[in-house]
């Protein structure tokens, strides 16, 4: 399998640096970096445009979008979650840098402390609420017409080990950009593998009927009425809906 390794984001002098290991990371990885492309789902989570690897006790959260379509894909760990997605980009790289100063100039409008650390790839940002808080991570890397981005979210006490798992994560996954023409920023499509699909639509209708019939117990026969349209329960399955800034940051960015 011949590697190449991605090209790295340029830190600037005002990043703070943090320590990481020293060993040199090869990954994130492109679909063409591998001879037999059937070689990269080995081991991997293949949603598509990503192929992910799953750490131990991992385990997936789909977010879906009004459409019910996935729009996200969350690796749920002890320690918190992280999801890695990846976008459009041009050739050359630079466009990380770019989004990493937009999401820390909307963070700050948020989160009570937002800082810019110089990590494996170059520059990554840091929400932070404080001891007891949740925090958030953005790791940034941009390839050859890609850009992978991962997202960290935990508490503030775990962030250490969940960063770590991500970054383990991350560099590991694979990318499979195509061949389409898209523009800048458009995420890269997200596709559950065929039995986690059926899987999440047969739960999906599971939950809806459910509550169909919950709501049609509860009225009097004269006074029935279609049941209001409500969020089935879904443990493995989140719809994105208006929230706060740090919340919203994928669609601010052009996530």
């Amino acid at each position: 399998m011949g590697r190449h390794r991605s090209e790295r984001a340029e830190a600037p002098e005002e990043v703070t640096s943090v320590d990481t290991d020293d060993e040199e990371l090869e990954g994130p990885f492109d679909i063409d970096d591998f001879d037999d492309p059937a070689v990269a789902a080995v081991a991997r989570l293949d949603l598509g445009s990503v192929l992910i690897p799953m750490p131990d006790a991992g385990q997936v959260q789909v977010e879906l979008n009004e459409a019910g379509t996935p729009s996200a894909v969350w690796v749920v760990t002890p320690n918190g979650r992280f999801t890695i997605a990846a976008y459009a980009a041009p050739k050359s790289a630079g466009l990380w840098r770019e989004v990493a100063s937009e999401l820390a100039d909307s963070l700050r409008k948020d989160a009570p402390k937002v800082s810019i650390e110089d990590g494996p790839w170059g520059r990554e940002v840091v929400g932070s609420g404080g001891e007891g808080a949740a925090m958030v991570r953005f790791i940034g890397v941009d390839g050859y017409r890609w850009m992978i981005r991962c997202v960290v979210n935990g508490p503030f006490e775990r962030i250490a080990e969940l960063t770590e798992q991500a970054r383990d994560a991350l560099a590991d996954t694979v990318v499979r950009r195509g061949d389409t023409p898209l523009p800048v920023r458009t995420p890269l499509p997200v596709t559950l593998p065929e039995p986690m699909a059926a899987q999440l639509a047969a739960a999906q209708q599971q939950a809806a009927a459910q509550q169909q019939q919950a709501a049609t117990e509860q009225q009097p026969p004269a006074q029935q009425q279609p049941p209001a349209q409500q969020e089935p329960p879904q443990p493995n399955a989140r719809r994105s809906a208006p929230g706060s800034a740090m919340q919203q940051l994928r669609t601010i960015t052009g996530g």
